[in-house]
């Protein structure tokens, strides 16, 4: 894609994932009461082999989010009742962030508000427009993963 001097289409584009970052942010806490981070990391938690924990920074990854962002997030979600960081088996030095029954029981009560938030937030593109737009994100994603700018501007 071609970059004009006042940025064009990916001015636009950028601008509007972020626009889009934040409606999701702010739609999640209003009509769910919890953060999307929190959303996040309950589905996280919640996936097949995920059953004993993952490390913090499995998750940070996985989730690709900051440590301070994580960490402040899963301190509530403690308070909450939702995770617990357990000593990890392997080394005992090292933890492992695991949801709890609370936390099991609290992602499978918000199961019909998440598919009801999916399908008004869906409801304007079709199976395929979905799967595009899946397709081109992951595209999105694995080429900003590979940006590095020579001297970034001060």
């Amino acid at each position: 894609m071609i970059v004009n001097e006042s940025g064009g289409i990916p001015n636009r584009l950028f601008f509007r994932l972020f626009q889009t970052g934040n409606i999701l942010q702010r739609q999640v806490q209003n009509e769910m009461g919890i953060s999307a981070v929190q959303w996040a990391v309950l589905g996280a938690l919640s996936r097949e082999g995920f059953e004993q924990g993952t490390s913090f920074n499995q998750l940070k990854e996985y989730l690709y989010v900051s440590r301070q962002n994580l960490d402040g997030v899963l301190k509530r979600m403690e308070r909450d009742g939702h995770v617990q960081r357990v000593p990890d088996p392997q080394d005992r030095r090292a933890r492992l962030v695991i949801l709890t029954d609370s936390g099991r029981a609290f992602w499978q009560t918000l199961q019909a508000t998440i598919a009801e938030f999916y399908q008004q937030a869906l409801q304007g593109m079709s199976f395929d427009d979905g799967v595009s737009l899946l397709h081109l994100l992951k595209k999105l994603q694995n080429d900003l993963n590979g940006v590095s700018l020579e001297t970034p501007p001060k």
